[in-house]
């Protein structure tokens, strides 16, 4: 393990016990409740940035050589406030089903399917759209290479043209979202809703290195 190995382990541990040890817990908490949006930024922002790096040590051997970095990492932070607003939609219009159905008994099991059918109906209504809008501004930042300069030079019909999208359909959605996304927030959707848009971001970096040992 390099010295540079050694600073990701360790930030990542510092965030996890931050989040997760008894004393410091009721400050994340509290901060999520209080400013959702901007902890949903943040949360995002951080950890699946952290996941993008440590995918791209796996595949390159750097950290840091990509110049679009920085622009990625405010990007999954827009995301991450959309998390913070999707998330509750489809886990109130479930419950509204349920409810409606008569079928939300306090047990395990019921919370279970509850969970899975939040999970199958937002990944098939809103991650197709969520991944195709993340591949456009990656791809946008990609030919920039990060410069906000060369943006005004790239047309919406070349980004589309830089997107690969055979891979795009037959494996980001017809294989991570059955295969990963809905059971991994099955899982998710068990959770309290503090903790739903950090898993989705913790689930990001999973992902990420199973791909890259995949690929490797």
């Amino acid at each position: 393990m390099k010295a540079k190995d050694f600073v990701w382990f360790i930030i990542f541990i510092g965030i996890s016990l931050f989040i997760f040890l008894p004393q410091t817990n009721p400050i994340f908490v509290g901060l999520t409740t209080q400013y959702p949006y901007i902890m949903g930024f943040l949360k995002t922002m951080i950890l699946a940035s952290m996941g993008e790096i440590l995918v791209r040590r796996i595949r390159t051997g750097s950290y840091f050589n990509d110049p679009g970095f920085y622009m990625k990492a405010i990007v999954w932070g827009l995301l991450g406030m959309m998390f913070v607003f999707v998330f509750p939609l489809f886990d109130g219009g479930i419950k509204a089903v349920f409810h409606e159905h008569n079928f939300f008994e306090n047990n395990f099991l019921n919370t279970l399917v509850y969970a899975f059918f939040v999970s199958l109906s937002m990944n098939i209504i809103f991650a197709p759209t969520f991944m195709m809008l993340h591949r456009i501004t990656d791809t946008y930042i990609n030919l920039a290479q990060g410069s906000l300069k060369q943006f005004k030079n790239i047309s919406f019909h070349h980004v589309i043209d830089h997107i690969d999208f055979k891979f795009f359909f037959s494996f980001v959605i017809l294989k991570t979202i059955p295969l990963f996304w809905i059971p991994a927030h099955t899982i998710t959707f068990i959770l309290p809703p503090t903790y739903r848009v950090l898993m989705a971001s913790y689930l990001s970096i999973i992902l990420g290195i199973l791909l890259s040992i995949k690929r490797a």
